[in-house]
């Protein structure tokens, strides 16, 4: 019998790849109201598979480009992995080493020492980070599992 996980990974990249333009546009928006010099990013829901690092990717292209473009120092960024426990966090940092030596051929060492990680394993349903700690969430997949939004 067939595993469908091949196709759910390739459902989910299809969706992050069409919400490219969404993420690009909140990050231009954010640079054109401040310039950053740390950005602390959380995407809820990163899941353990092939497309854990694809949002990360984006958001760091856009950041990289941006800071190109108008002469800026890369800001330094910390990402928040997030998901239930039940996720395999453990398959989840072990993909970093080699998610780093990516970042690093194309982008050089100024992004890779200025690039931090840390995964934070929780329900939706309860509060993950302090008030105003996060400059920019993103969820492909997580959120839809909300039944209300509390403050």
């Amino acid at each position: 019998m067939k595993s469908a996980m091949p196709i759910i990974y390739t459902f989910q990249k299809e969706v992050i790849l069409k919400i490219r333009p969404i993420i690009e546009e909140s990050i231009t928006d954010m640079f054109n109201k401040i310039v950053p010099i740390y950005i602390k990013v959380a995407d809820l829901g990163c899941s353990s598979g092939p497309n854990t690092f694809i949002t990360t990717s984006h958001i760091i292209d856009t950041i990289h480009g941006i800071c190109q473009e108008e002469q800026l120092k890369f800001p330094e960024l910390e990402v928040f992995l997030n998901d239930l426990p039940e996720n395999d966090f453990n398959s989840v940092y072990k993909s970093v080493p080699s998610f780093y030596d990516r970042l690093k051929k194309e982008k050089g060492d100024i992004v890779q020492e200025r690039w931090f990680i840390g995964g934070v394993a929780g329900s939706l349903y309860h509060r993950l980070f302090p008030t105003k700690s996060l400059h920019f969430v993103h969820s492909s997949y997580g959120i839809h599992w909300l039944s209300k939004v509390s403050h």
